[in-house]
C-alpha cells in the first residue's frame, strides 16, 4: 500500500510527540519524508531514536517533499512553511492558527491552487458542536483561558505593560477582547481561542478573557455559546507538555486527524 507523504514543520513538542505516532501507530498510511528544526543535530537525533528517516530542509523547502505539510513551529516561522505549502496544492495542517490570521489571504490562495488549509482542534475539543451550532442563530461565543504563569512568560503582553510576570502573586486578568486583537499580544498562547473562532462566528465577534494564575497547573479554557440550537457551557483543562504554552492535547489532536483521513470510518463532523 501507498503511503502519504508528510512533512514537519518543527519537532518541538508538538512536533516531537507526532513524530513518535508516525514511527508508530500512523506508520502504517504515513511516510515522514522532511522535517525542519532550529537544532538539526538534535531533529536527527530525535528520528534516529525513533528509527525514522528524513533529512532536515529549511521551512520554505518542506512542501517540496511531501503531501501534507504540518506546521507546528514559532509565529514568525509559520509564512516560510504555509506559503509553498498553498502554492504546491499541499494539504497543510497548521497549529499556529492565530498567525494564520496574519496571513489570510493564503486561504483565499487555496481555492485557486487546489490547497487545503485544515486547522485541526489543538488543545480545544467541542470545535464540532460549535460549528455545527454557527450553522444556525448564535448570539455570542465566550472563552475564558487560564493558564499557568510560566506558560505566558514569553508573551509580549509583559514588555509592552513592563510587568515581570514572575511577581504576579495571585490570579491576573491580562486581556478581554477578541482573538484577532489578543493575537498581537499573546502570539502562542491564542491558538485555541482563534479555532473556535473560526469554528463559530469569527475572530472579531467572538468575546475571550485570558488569564495569568500563578497558583494553576493545568491549562484550563471554559466555553459559552448561546445559540437557537443549544446553549453550551464545557471547560477542558489540559496538561501542559515540555512546552509550558502547549497542552498535551495539542499534538494528539495532530494524530487523531491524521488518523481520520486514514480511516474508512470517520467519527464526528
Amino acid at each position: 500500500m501507498t503511503r502519504t507523504t508528510i512533512a514537519l514543520g518543527g519537532t518541538g513538542a508538538i512536533g516531537a510527540e507526532v513524530a513518535r505516532h508516525l514511527a508508530g501507530r500512523l506508520r502504517e498510511h504515513y511516510e515522514l519524508t522532511a522535517v525542519t528544526a532550529r537544532r538539526a543535530d538534535r531533529a536527527q537525533d530525535l528520528l534516529a531514536g525513533l528509527g525514522l528517516n528524513a533529512p532536515v530542509v529549511a521551512p520554505h523547502e518542506l512542501a517540496e517533499h511531501a503531501d501534507i505539510v504540518v506546521e507546528c513551529a514559532p509565529a514568525p516561522v509559520f509564512r516560510q512553511i504555509a506559503e509553498p505549502a498553498v502554492e504546491r496544492g499541499r494539504l497543510l495542517v497548521p497549529l499556529s492558527a492565530a498567525a494564520l490570521l496574519d496571513s489570510w489571504d493564503l486561504v483565499r490562495r487555496a481555492e485557486l491552487t487546489g490547497a487545503c488549509v485544515h486547522v485541526p482542534t489543538g488543545a480545544f475539543l467541542g470545535l464540532d458542536a460549535v460549528q455545527a451550532a454557527a450553522l444556525g442563530g448564535v448570539r455570542s461565543v465566550r472563552l475564558i483561558t487560564r493558564k499557568p504563569v510560566a506558560g505566558l512568560r514569553t508573551a509580549p503582553w509583559f514588555t509592552h505593560h513592563d510587568v515581570d510576570p514572575d511577581s504576579l502573586t495571585e490570579a491576573v486578568r491580562l486581556f478581554h477582547g477578541s482573538p484577532r486583537e489578543a493575537a498581537r499580544d499573546f502570539p502562542a498562547n491564542v491558538n485555541v481561542a482563534v479555532a473556535l473562532s473560526l469554528a463559530g462566528i469569527g475572530p472579531d465577534r467572538t468575546e475571550m478573557e485570558l488569564w495569568a494564575d500563578p497558583a494553576a497547573r493545568t491549562n484550563t479554557h471554559r466555553v459559552l455559546v448561546d445559540s437557537d440550537a443549544a446553549q453550551l457551557d464545557f471547560s477542558i483543562s489540559g496538561t501542559p507538555s515540555g512546552n509550558p504554552a502547549t497542552g498535551l492535547l495539542t499534538p494528539l489532536s495532530v494524530v487523531a486527524l491524521l488518523q481520520k483521513l486514514a480511516a474508512s470510518l470517520r467519527i464526528g463532523t
